[in-house]
Parts: C-alpha cells; sequence; structure tokens
C-alpha cells in the first residue's frame, strides 16, 4: 500500500512542478490563466461564447478546450466567435493536466492575450485534483442539476475563487433551492464569489464579466 501512495505523490508531484512552469509562462507573458470546471451539460461553452461577447471590445481572450474525443465542436464555436482555440484531445481521461496544458501553451499567440479561459473536462471530480498552472479556478453550476451537487460532490468546491450559477431562467419551472445550494458551497468554501447567470437571457452576463475584467486589469497591474 506503501508503494502505492508514494507513486500518487510522485505523479501529482511532477504535475505541481509543470504547473508551476505553466504559470511563470502565463506570467512572463502577462496572461491571467482561468480554469473552468462543470459536469456535462452544464453550460461551459455557452457561457464563455457570453465572456467573449461581453468582453470583446475591452480584452484579449483565447481559449483551450477539454475534450474526451477528437471532435472539435467547442473549440469551433470559439474560433467562429472570432477567437483563436486550441483543443487538447486527452484520450478519454477524465481531466486536464499540467502537461497537457504545457503542449497547448506554444500553439497559442500569448502575447496577443490578456485572458486565457481553460475549458476543463465536464467532471465533478477528477479536475479538482490536478493543478494546470492557471491563476484561479471557477465552477460553473446548473439549475437543471439539481441543488445537492455541493453536498455529493464537495472537492471541486473547495479549491474555486467563483461559482457561475447557470440557467437561472429555469428556477420557476425546476424544483432548486438557491439557498441550499449555496449555503453548501459555502460551507465548503466561505470566501467564493457568486453569480447567477442565464446564458439564454444574458442576465447577469454583466456582473461576471465585469468582475471578470477586474481581475484581469489588477493581475496585469501586479506583473507591471
Amino acid at each position: 500500500m506503501s508503494k502505492i501512495v508514494h507513486v500518487v505523490e510522485d505523479i501529482m508531484s511532477a504535475n505541481d512542478d509543470l504547473a508551476a512552469q505553466n504559470q511563470y509562462k502565463l506570467n512572463t507573458a502577462r496572461v491571467l490563466g482561468m480554469n473552468i470546471m462543470a459536469s456535462p451539460g452544464s453550460g461551459k461553452t455557452s457561457v464563455i461564447l457570453r465572456t467573449i461577447e461581453a468582453l470583446r471590445d475591452e480584452l484579449r481572450l483565447s481559449v483551450v478546450e477539454g475534450d474526451t474525443a477528437p471532435v472539435s465542436i467547442d473549440a469551433d464555436k470559439i474560433i467562429q466567435a472570432g477567437m483563436t482555440a486550441v483543443q487538447i484531445n486527452t484520450g478519454g481521461n477524465c481531466h486536464l493536466d499540467a502537461n497537457m496544458l504545457r503542449q497547448a501553451l506554444p500553439e497559442l499567440p500569448l502575447g496577443e492575450i490578456d485572458l486565457l479561459i481553460v475549458e476543463n473536462v465536464g467532471n465533478l471530480i477528477c479536475p479538482a485534483g490536478f493543478k494546470l498552472g492557471t491563476h484561479f479556478n471557477v465552477v460553473i453550476a446548473s439549475v437543471p442539476e439539481g441543488d445537492d451537487k455541493p453536498y455529493k460532490y464537495p472537492n471541486i468546491y473547495r479549491g474555486i475563487d467563483a461559482l457561475i450559477l447557470n440557467k437561472t431562467d429555469l428556477l420557476p419551472y425546476i424544483d432548486f433551492d438557491v439557498d441550499y445550494f449555496k449555503r453548501g458551497v459555502q460551507m465548503l468554501n466561505p470566501d467564493v464569489v457568486f453569480f447567477d447567470v442565464s446564458c439564454k437571457t444574458g442576465a447577469g452576463v454583466d456582473v461576471w464579466a465585469s468582475w471578470l475584467k477586474n481581475r484581469v486589469r489588477a493581475f496585469q497591474a501586479q506583473q507591471g
């Protein structure tokens, strides 16, 4: 059993080293990196497209898409929206890791980017355990998923900076207790920032985009 533990520790240590290298590259280029995690169908790509729409006149964005299959549906949507995008095929793995992002970074024009959005593989378990080298983490939840997810999948909520509750336009039609959901998240992560959003109607997108823009500007000022 101890040998298994040591192997896992070695793997995670190697991943963390590569993550530090990735973040150094982003810092050098003055690019803020954001890792977005969520379950399948939560609306990750829709949130990203809405974010691009809201910030395209103020920030230069690029996207890394993590997918378990070699199809490029989401990456194509980003490119059609006028932003650069790179797809990572994980070969069936349920998460991105630092080595995968390391291989993607040379494919991006880092000198022409303010914000790099990494769309992780749709999963509420695996992505939580692997650092990528991005600067902060965001989880997108959605009303149709149910309000019990923080209680069933706690680890994904512990290391995040912001949580977007998407598809809020469905609240009148679905039994979803917003207070119960948010209490569950806050018990795990008292400092998390919440954003209630509907990608369908656009409600709340401006508040999220403003917070994100301010975060990018503060990061760039810090980098000098």
